[in-house]
């Protein structure tokens, strides 16, 4: 595992958590929740992709 992949997902958390706390006390809850779903769902691609690139390793290293 690479550990700019674990700086990267910290950063969209500090990015997302920032933006939430800023829209939650401007009155906008619905679009502070929406940027969380929004931050999740780039940092669950992320980590599939990782998931994804691990299989082909391990499909390759067997033979499979």
């Amino acid at each position: 595992m690479d550990v700019d992949l674990i700086f990267r997902i910290a950063a969209i958390g500090i990015l997302v958590s920032v933006l939430n706390q800023v829209l939650s006390r401007s009155g906008r809850d619905e679009q502070a929740t929406m940027t969380t779903l929004a931050g999740l769902v780039v940092v669950l691609m992320m980590v599939v992709r990782e998931i994804s690139d691990l299989f082909e390793l391990v499909k390759n290293l067997f033979g499979l």
